[in-house]
């Protein structure tokens, strides 16, 4: 039998102290400095949260994340925790309802950067190099066109933005003076060898990842580790290769679909987000399984 997604656009989780609700995931406190991450249905887009969930998003991008932290552990240490989710569900919750959309974490202490990794020019990078020749202070060559392929990925971070307000790429400059040299050195490093992995592996399921935003925290030890999501539709472009073509803004598997309605509609950018139409929310579900699919050979079923 088909199973069909969970939706779920807020956690209701009786007895477990809320220690944040974000965009899309809503955040619990554990004992021995765990957390519990809820990947909601909710769904940003321009630092907005609009009022539609997507049915299954939060599933699909808990178990596609759960892959790319299992297949980068000997990159990178991740925030996931070994302690089981049923250990922790309260009693009478209904456990189907959060089994795929959840995961156990390290608390760790995050550092107040995005680290974003691109490898095409698109997006606020193309924005930006149209404008200045350069993304994030970072020179490019000249007569570069719209999604081309960078000569080599480049780190360009990003301010870390509260609900409602909007993320600013930054400089390298600007992270060392937030977070110091060295850490912001191994933040680079690490953010530039995840997009690397994950690309190849990506091109190898016909997949193009443009770019990806990472997120990252230090432990009990002081040890970096990726946190929060990776590599998922939320947090990075993933085109179809057999679609891409330079000159213009290729097919995506991501919520770029859900942005190019909202710039159609001539939406003004600010709260509250307009309702999304029905064909708008089942194709954005459709690209995210699809995504993992391809990327995981993980199905929705």
């Amino acid at each position: 039998m088909r199973r069909v997604p969970t939706t779920l656009r807020q956690s209701d989780l009786p007895g477990l102290t809320l220690r944040h609700r974000g965009k899309v995931r809503d955040v619990y406190d554990l004992p021995d400095d765990e957390l519990l991450i809820v990947a909601t249905d909710r769904l940003s887009a321009f630092d907005v949260v609009l009022p539609d969930p997507i049915p299954g998003k939060g599933e699909m991008l808990t178990q596609l994340s759960n892959f790319w932290f299992d297949r980068t552990r000997g990159l990178m240490k991740s925030h996931v925790s070994r302690t089981p989710l049923a250990s922790v569900l309260p009693e009478g919750v209904d456990k189907a309802l959060y089994a795929r959309r959840s995961v156990v974490a390290k608390r760790l202490k995050g550092l107040p950067i995005e680290a974003i990794a691109r490898g095409y020019l698109i997006g606020s990078g193309w924005n930006d190099y149209q404008a200045s020749g350069s993304v994030c202070g970072i020179e490019l060559p000249a007569g570069l066109r719209q999604a081309e392929q960078l000569p080599t990925p480049i780190f360009t971070p990003s301010s870390k933005a509260a609900v409602g307000d909007h993320d600013e790429n930054i400089g390298f400059d600007q992270v060392v003076r937030l977070i110091g040299g060295e850490l912001a050195e191994k933040v680079r490093v690490a953010t530039l060898a995840i997009y690397r992995f994950a690309s190849e592996h990506a091109a190898s399921r016909g997949v193009i990842i443009a770019d990806t935003k990472l997120e990252f925290g230090l432990d009990e030890e002081g040890e970096l580790c990726v946190m929060d999501e990776m590599l998922t539709p939320d947090s990075s472009r993933f085109w179809p290769a057999e679609d891409y073509a330079v000159g213009s803004s290729p097919p995506s598997y991501d919520k770029q679909y859900v942005r190019d309605y909202l710039e159609q509609i001539g939406w003004d950018k600010q709260p509250p987000g307009p309702s999304l139409p029905a064909d708008v929310i089942e194709g954005t579900a459709a690209r995210y399984a699809e995504a993992l699919q391809r990327l995981a050979d993980i199905g929705i079923d």
